[in-house]
């Protein structure tokens, strides 16, 4: 489906772009008439695929991601017999703590967007408060429209987006912001996906507090935080991607940890994994950095000990 001539009062208009992959066949080119078809055109099952690989847990936000998958594909072939239907209303709402994998999906997403002619050009721009609202009257609306004008042909991801909303101020400009966007989420939406992303709370009470923008959410994806277990492949991942290992005892001495840090707070999933990594490996680089006379091996270089990890502060409290 190809994105109609669009305008952003302010903005100008974009210059005509090259078809993209995935979009649909030229006039000359028989429509697809099979999913498989569409999928061979698309490419959308390696994006799927690569979702998987690249994060660990996360099943019932990879059975959403690949329903509304479908969902498209069905639409281009209905699209292709000349069948009428509405373009669906794709803007998301993401909902969970910190480390989840928000952003990982909010690309992938994108990608999939592109790929089945839906936007553009399939870029994430990746946003919060500070992007969209100024500090001073005539100052939002321009910082807004700028943001959008870079997202146009893609999906713009507002992280924390609750924080738009400050009702408890009455000279804040964040409901300016609110008022763009949801003019352009409605006027706008064959050509830019809206994702708005925090705490699932807050998100639930922002949208009781407007409820326009509620009503233009078609999707509610709901991120869990990760078990131990989880927690233990994504650190395997990491450490693989930057040839890293846990010595003997190291991984056990990290799934303690994962145990412990648990039970702190500001505890961040993923994020806090990826941290605790790299102050381990902070550790082993003091450590071999003190033996200067020692020839090192390439397995001295990739091994994180388990000294590294018990080096934690989380075990003096234990």
């Amino acid at each position: 489906m190809n994105a109609p001539d669009f305008h952003i009062p302010g903005m100008a208009r974009p210059a005509p772009s090259a078809p993209a992959q995935g979009e649909a066949p030229a006039p000359d080119e028989p429509p697809a008439r099979s999913v498989a078809e569409v999928l061979a055109q698309s490419q959308v099952e390696q994006v799927l695929a690569e979702l998987d690989r690249d994060l660990v847990g996360l099943a019932p936000v990879k059975a959403r991601i690949r329903d509304i998958a479908a969902l498209l594909v069905i639409d281009r072939l209905r699209t292709g017999l000349g069948l009428q239907s509405q373009a669906p209303s794709l803007h998301m709402s993401f909902t969970g703590n910190p480390g989840t994998g928000k952003t990982t999906v909010a690309l992938r997403m994108a990608q999939i967007l592109h790929r089945l002619g839906y936007v553009r050009q399939g870029h994430l721009v990746a946003v919060t408060r500070d992007d969209l609202v100024g500090q001073y009257i005539g100052h939002t609306a321009p910082k807004t429209r700028e943001v959008l004008k870079r997202a146009m042909g893609g999906v713009l991801f507002i992280d924390e987006a609750y924080y738009l909303y400050r009702p408890e101020n009455e000279r804040d400009y964040g409901q300016e912001a609110i008022e763009i966007l949801l003019q352009v989420m409605e006027n706008q939406r064959d050509d830019l996906v809206v994702i708005l992303a925090g705490y699932k709370d807050r998100m639930d009470t922002f949208f009781q507090s407007n409820p326009g923008m509620s009503s233009r959410i078609a999707h509610h994806l709901d991120f869990p935080d990760y078990s131990v277990a989880e927690l233990m492949a994504i650190a395997g991942q990491m450490l693989e991607r930057q040839n890293y290992r846990f010595g003997d005892g190291a991984g056990e001495a990290f799934e303690r940890y994962l145990g412990l840090r648990l039970r702190q707070p500001h505890f961040a999933n993923a994020r806090s994994v990826r941290n605790a990594l790299d102050r381990a490996r902070l550790r082993q680089a003091s450590r071999l950095f003190a033996e200067r006379e020692r020839a090192l091996t390439r397995e001295d270089l990739v091994t994180i000990e388990a000294q590294e990890i018990l080096a934690s502060s989380l075990f003096r409290k234990d």
